[in-house]
């Protein structure tokens, strides 16, 4: 679930969620798991963040703060602990991506304002009767793990550190799927782009374009250094990054070496960056990739963070990306609703894979009969898809997968999929696909607009009484 990046009213770095924001099914589209929306890299990075942990041996302060009402949403509280452990967390993510930190009382300000947001929504998607079944709070709960590169058993240790319950943690985790399906349901289906809307689009762009409108995609593999590293360490960790360049040189893909050796959570997505004009890199990529082609590679590059290694995956003068990394994958979805629970539905495909893996049966085979798409006729086959092109759920998981490798059961608004990844390739983009990009970008600026005004009219018919101030 695409389950860490620029504030974004959809889904910004105040926000807990391990979730990246969902798009729109296209109307068009047969095979559901396509996201025409939020394609990686065209103007704006990903709309997702998630949760940093705690370091390891972090303790719980010795002496905790009373806790009290700061505010009433609808007749539910929120209280100064949780707007303190959740500006925590905000603060710590920052500190890791070298942002800079604002003054505490505007940081806790803004943390109650988002609570207050995400639970308008929650008692929205309540009302509605949407609900969030326990195995998909599980799969998110494993992503947060995974993303933070612990076990689940160690990230509940931390947590409890840091005063966070288990039965807390996964309550916020519900919550925050139960503020995204609303949202799917209230805002992101109705939102739909025309054909005249990307046309003015590259019309715009080419208006625009010139040296100023650069824009570049990297690929980006950080080793870290932690703080306070001594020498010795510091020459490890150098060592390895150095390790990683060589066997780019060497002809190593970029994907696979991003999973087994990058220590930030784009890992998980290929490591790409993202489109985005140069103002929006650090001035230390910009310099190291002025001259370098597209293609090359450069690094160790030090900074505070530790070791980067970069790779120029596309330049684009006019805001549409030439190049992009894409995946051939097939599924197997089995939708869920009153006969079927996304834990049954998880534990048949499990079934299924068992099956492949065990040799005892073939994926498109077991597609056809079984799966509840318009691409089962194909053995469940997708095609080649740039990123972006499917919902964050099946997008990440998709990311997580090397070639010929099958992910476990994925949730998703559609239903539970199966997903194996065939191959990947870095390919020059048809203009056709480059369309798809821009209406992809035309209709992501749409549903931030759209929900903005939303969640505006939704909090203007909310009753929100605040009590004390947070600290």
């Amino acid at each position: 679930m695409n389950f860490l990046h620029a504030m974004n009213h959809r889904a910004s770095t105040l926000a807990l969620a391990c979730l990246t924001a969902a798009a729109v099914l296209a109307p068009a589209a047969q095979a559901q798991g396509l996201r025409p929306s939020g394609a990686a890299g065209l103007q704006r990075q990903p709309s997702s963040t998630a949760t940093l942990l705690p370091p390891a041996g972090a303790a719980s302060p010795a002496v905790r703060q009373a806790d009290y009402i700061v505010a009433v949403v609808n007749s539910e509280p929120i209280t100064n602990n949780e707007v303190r452990q959740r500006a925590e967390r905000v603060a710590q993510q920052l500190s890791s991506q070298g942002a800079a930190m604002p003054p505490h009382e505007v940081l806790v300000k803004e943390v109650l304002e988002r609570l207050i947001l995400e639970k308008i929504q929650v008692q929205l998607a309540k009302e509605g009767g949407i609900k969030v079944d326990d195995y998909a709070v599980n799969q998110a709960e494993q992503n947060v793990a995974r993303q933070n590169d612990v076990s689940v058993d160690e990230m509940h240790r931390r947590l409890a550190a840091d005063g966070i319950s288990k039965e807390r943690f996964r309550e916020e985790l519900r919550n925050q799927l139960l503020a995204l399906r609303v949202r799917e349901r209230d805002v992101e289906s109705r939102v739909r782009v025309s054909d005249l809307e990307v046309d003015q689009y590259l019309q715009d762009q080419q208006k625009t374009a010139g040296p100023g409108k650069m824009e570049i995609n990297l690929g980006h593999i950080l080793v870290k250094v932690p703080e306070g590293a001594g020498p010795e360490e510091v020459a490890r960790r150098a060592a390895r990054a150095q390790e990683v360049l060589d066997k780019l040189r060497a002809g190593g893909d970029f994907g696979v070496l991003v999973q087994e050796y990058s220590d930030v959570p784009e890992g998980s997505g290929g490591g790409l960056l993202g489109l985005r004009p140069l103002d929006r890199y650090p001035e230390l990529f910009v310099t190291a990739v002025q001259q370098a082609a597209v293609g090359s590679v450069v690094g160790p590059l030090r900074s505070p963070a530790g070791f980067h290694i970069l790779k120029v995956v596309d330049r684009s003068q006019g805001g549409v990306p030439t190049m992009a990394v894409q995946s051939h994958a097939r599924h197997i979805l089995l939708r869920v609703g009153s006969g079927l629970s996304e834990r049954q539905a998880a534990e048949r495909l499990e079934d299924l894979r068992q099956r492949v893996l065990r040799g005892q049966a073939d994926f498109a085979t077991l597609a056809r009969e079984y799966s509840q798409d318009g691409s089962s006729k194909e053995g469940g086959d997708l095609g080649w898809a740039a990123p972006g092109r499917y919902v964050p759920e099946f997008q990440e998981a998709l990311n997580a997968l090397r070639p010929g490798e099958i992910s476990q059961p994925v949730v998703s608004r559609f239903g539970v999929h199966l997903i194996q990844l065939l191959e990947r390739r870095e390919a020059k983009l048809t203009q056709r696909e480059q369309r798809d990009m821009v209406r992809d970008a035309v209709r992501e600026k749409k549903l931030d607009e759209a929900f903005t005004t939303w969640i505006q009219e939704a909090r203007a018919r909310a009753y929100v009484e605040y009590r004390e101030a947070p600290q």
